[in-house]
Formats: C-alpha cells, sequence, structure tokens
C-alpha cells in the first residue's frame, strides 16, 4: 500500500475518533458546570479545563480572549479557525475519506460525507438553536455508525489495520489525558480523599461517563469509585475497549501484521509498551507516581504515533 493512501486511512479514522472523543469531554464537562458547586471551584473551570487536556489554551485566548462559557462551547465544537475543533475534526476526516474514496466501501463514504454536510448546517445555525447536549450526541452516535459501516463492510485488509490504528493511538492518548486531567482537578487532596465524598464521586463518574465505562466499573466493582480502582480499570482492564491495555495491545497486533520492511521500530516500541502493561500492577502505578507514570505514558503513545507515521505514512 502506498505511504500517502496508508496515511489517509489512517487520519481519516483518528480525526473520527478524536471528534467523538471531544464530544465526550465536551458534553460530561458541560454537565458537570452545571452542577452547584462548593470551594472546589466554579462550573466555568469544568469547561477551562477542556483546553488544559487539549493543550490550547494560549490558541482560545488569541481568539477569543476571556473565559466565557458561550465562546468555550463553541471553540470546542463550531470554530473553523480551531484546528481541534469538532467541526474541523470533521472536515478533515471528510477530506482524507476522499482522498481515498477507492480504498473505503460506499457505506463508509456516505456516512462521513453526510456527517460533514451535516455539520456544516449546523454551524450556519448556530450552536444555541442546536443545544450542546443533542450535538455532543450526534457527533457520537455518527462516529458510532462510521465505525460500524467500517467493521461491517471493510475487507480485513491493511486499509482496514491502517484505519484502526489510527483509531487505537487517539484513543490511547485521549484516555491517559482524561484519567491525568481528572486526577489534577482533585487538588492536593486527590491522594487522601475518601471514595464516599460527593466531589470525589462525581469526578471519577463523569471520567468513566465521557469514556463510557460507567456501566463497566459497576459489573466490574463494588462500591463508589476511587482512584485505585478507575485506575485499574482505564489502565490495566483489557476487556475495557478505551483502556490503555487494550489500546496498546491491539496496536501490537496489528502492527504485528503488517509488512516489516521499516516498521521495526513501531514494532519494538509496541511490544514494549504491551509488556510493561502485562506486568505492572496498579500499586506499582500509584506507588511510581499517577501524574508522573501518567505523563510518561503519553509521551510514549506520542513517540510510537511518531515511529507509526515515520515507518509507514511519510511519502519516502
Amino acid at each position: 500500500m502506498l505511504s500517502r493512501t496508508a496515511a489517509s486511512l489512517y487520519w481519516m479514522s483518528r480525526y473520527l475518533e478524536r471528534a467523538e472523543n471531544l464530544a465526550r469531554m465536551l458534553d460530561v464537562s458541560y454537565s458537570l458546570s452545571l452542577m452547584p458547586h462548593d470551594e472546589h471551584g466554579a462550573g466555568l473551570d469544568e469547561l477551562a479545563m477542556s483546553l488544559k487536556i487539549t493543550g490550547t489554551f494560549e490558541q482560545y485566548q488569541e481568539l477569543h480572549g476571556e473565559l466565557d462559557a458561550d465562546r468555550l462551547l463553541h471553540f470546542f465544537a463550531l470554530d473553523g479557525e480551531n484546528p481541534g475543533s469538532i467541526y474541523c475534526c470533521l472536515r478533515e476526516a471528510r477530506s482524507n475519506a476522499h482522498a481515498v474514496r477507492g480504498r473505503i466501501t460506499l457505506e463508509m463514504w456516505e456516512n462521513i460525507n453526510a456527517s460533514w454536510l451535516e455539520v456544516r448546517e449546523i454551524a450556519e445555525q448556530g450552536l444555541s438553536s442546536y443545544g450542546i447536549g443533542p450535538f455532543c450526541e450526534w457527533v457520537k452516535t455518527r462516529s458510532h455508525l462510521f465505525r460500524g459501516s467500517a467493521y461491517g463492510t471493510s475487507l480485513r485488509n491493511d486499509a482496514f489495520r491502517f484505519m484502526r490504528l489510527g483509531i487505537c493511538i487517539e484513543r490511547a492518548d485521549n484516555t491517559l489525558r482524561l484519567l491525568d486531567s481528572r486526577y489534577e482537578m482533585l487538588g492536593e487532596d486527590a491522594d487522601n480523599i475518601t471514595d464516599g465524598s460527593a466531589y470525589d464521586y462525581y469526578q471519577w463518574s463523569a471520567l468513566l461517563r465521557a469514556l463510557s465505562v460507567f456501566e463497566a466499573f459497576i459489573e466490574l466493582y463494588r462500591g463508589s469509585p476511587g482512584k485505585r480502582k478507575v485506575v485499574e480499570l482505564l489502565i490495566l482492564h483489557e476487556d475495557v475497549p478505551r483502556s490503555l491495555r487494550a489500546c496498546v495491545g491491539e496496536i501490537k497486533q496489528i502492527l504485528d501484521e503488517l509488512p516489516e520492511r521499516s516498521g521495526r521500530p513501531a514494532q519494538y516500541m509496541a511490544d514494549a509498551m504491551d509488556e510493561r502493561l502485562r506486568h505492572i500492577g496498579v500499586g506499582k502505578i500509584l506507588s511510581t507516581g499517577l501524574h508522573p507514570w501518567l505523563s510518561e505514558s503519553i509521551v510514549q503513545v506520542r513517540e510510537l504515533a511518531h515511529a507509526i507515521r515515520t515507518a509507514y505514512l511519510e511519502v519516502a
């Protein structure tokens, strides 16, 4: 497969996954911002945290100045000047899909093209007339429909593997960043806060709902969500689709199935990450320090993505 084609398939899926992740983050942050707040912070802090997760605080300030709830929602949802907005992610996903129209199925193309046409209409109407909650649900639904059509109609060939690579890389990075931001949101008392406190419960529950694993947590654990249980679920549980171990495991499997050529560095990195996650326990992660461990893992995922890009996606 040509590197240019592989890159378009990879980024098409990655941009769609990013749009869905943004919608999940925005939906939960907005819901929490509407709740009564105590000394832990104001509702605007919940929305502003999205700027920290995505590293777009300075960009937002350049475009919009002071923090404002409506401008923040527009910035992440429909701002055409923010390359990381849902609007721009869907635009880039559609552009990459158009470049490889002959390598994806009709159902996949129709879904992604319709998503782009619909989001343009929503942008013309304005987010206030549509509603942030319905908009986020629409984004998640469109992403689910695309993945469903991809699973149901694609050959299990290299094109499919590069699409899955894009999803898994984006998903692993998002899980780590969301976990790190929620842990940091708890402040200096994060390590000592009791599982029964209301603030603890809502912060961890928000994270689980943002990653669609709240029901999985209830099934696997008893009691309220706390740091140790949530970390174990999102980092080490291979049966949880958005856990780091599940994502790294699938990346490793995909890379093993691709032609070796210059892909050995990426394969070695994925093997090392997978081996590390298989043999580390949640106690070791917490004793190391959750924030340092997550920061190191974010760097590793970024380096793995760079190795994949160098090996398979750059045109010689």
